[in-house]
């Protein structure tokens, strides 16, 4: 999931001293840039990424992305491809940054008489990635810090729509979590009607071993690559087995209409931001990020240009084209399969009628 956090301190020696060598061999360093340069070990480079303005008190965000327990861990299991498990969850991550900075990351001005958002990019992104939590589970996640003022702003992001955004980025980075872990593992991540992310084959009771639920947050501990591979290996020594769910039959170049319309329940303006996250959540199996972006703004042109908080909004029966999935079947995943989706109404109007 995706958690936002305040920066109101350039203190950033809790990443700069944490060289997660629990993770070591898996990835070049802890620390990476998604844009800009300089030593991720050094507090004087990483404190560039902090901009604000005099009058502001937060300097930036700290953006959490945790991968699905499931998937972390996988990291602890299979030792032999948790680097592949690493440069998915890191691939789905900067998909969901460029989607924050293309749709969330807007600046609110006042021209005559009226607000204005205007876009607004980072100067410079820089993460870390750690594979642990304060208890030594597995829990692979990136801390992604950004600053408070976009390049050549003068003044300071509108932090409510990074909020009302977040929704929408944390189920494109997890519906990208899916495919890239089937492109670059032998593993297949999934997702349930109730919204339940699964690893295919893998037992349930590895996520009651490594739940992840505590009484108390714990002590920050900096775990070797030796250290944390032997913890895991004495912590399977209490698993009980609990079986694995099933994975879905379904078609995997086509999104679960059934789970996008739930997704969508209740609601009577949608916005691209709400789409978008019922798009991502529908596609049971995964979607790259980039070819779910086409592929919505195929289908719902008029929100194509949408951003910020004052998003232009379709109703809930534009949002489902019922009728359409009614004629077609499921929409797809690819934008390059439209074509021949919107053909299939076409071939049966225009074919033999049924005899009766």
């Amino acid at each position: 999931m995706l958690r936002i956090f305040s920066r109101r301190s350039n203190d950033v020696s809790y990443f700069t001293d944490d060289h997660a060598l629990e993770l070591e061999g898996l990835r070049d360093e802890a620390g990476w840039w998604i844009r800009g340069d300089g030593d991720v070990r050094s507090p004087h480079d990483v404190q560039q990424v902090f901009s604000s303005t005099p009058r502001a008190q937060v300097l930036g965000y700290d953006l959490i992305f945790a991968a699905p327990r499931p998937t972390s861990i996988l990291i602890a299991l299979d030792p032999a491809h948790a680097s592949g498990v690493v440069d998915a969850h890191r691939a789905s991550v900067l998909s969901s940054v460029r989607y924050l900075e293309e749709r969330a990351v807007v600046v609110r001005d006042r021209r005559g008489g009226e607000e204005h958002d205007s876009p607004g990019t980072w100067s410079s992104v820089v993460s870390y990635t750690h594979g642990v939590n304060r208890h030594g589970e597995p829990h692979l996640h990136d801390h992604v810090l950004v600053g408070a003022r976009t390049v050549d702003a003068t003044s300071v992001l509108d932090m409510r729509s990074l909020l009302v955004h977040a929704q929408a980025a944390d189920s494109l980075y997890r519906s990208s979590l899916r495919h890239e872990l089937a492109e670059r593992t032998p593993y297949v991540a999934w997702r349930s009607f109730e919204g339940v992310e699964h690893v295919a084959d893998q037992d349930e009771g590895y996520r009651a071993l490594w739940g992840g639920h505590f009484n108390e947050r714990g002590v920050k501990y900096a775990w070797r690559r030796d250290e944390v591979l032997e913890k895991w290996r004495s912590d399977v020594r209490d698993f009980e087995p609990e079986g694995a769910v099933l994975s879905p039959r379904v078609q995997r170049l086509s999104i679960d209409e059934h789970a996008f319309g739930a997704e969508l329940e209740g609601s009577r303006e949608i916005t691209r931001r709400h789409v978008l996250s019922a798009w991502a959540n529908a596609a049971r199996f995964g979607q790259d990020a980039t070819s779910m972006s086409r592929t919505i703004d195929v289908l719902y042109p008029s929100l194509r240009d949408s951003r910020g908080v004052r998003e232009s909004t379709i109703g809930i029966a534009q949002a489902r084209m019922t009728q359409l999935v009614r004629e077609h079947g499921a929409r797809p995943l690819v934008e390059v399969d439209l074509q021949r989706w919107r053909q299939r109404s076409r071939e049966r109007s225009d074919g033999p009628e049924r005899s009766r």
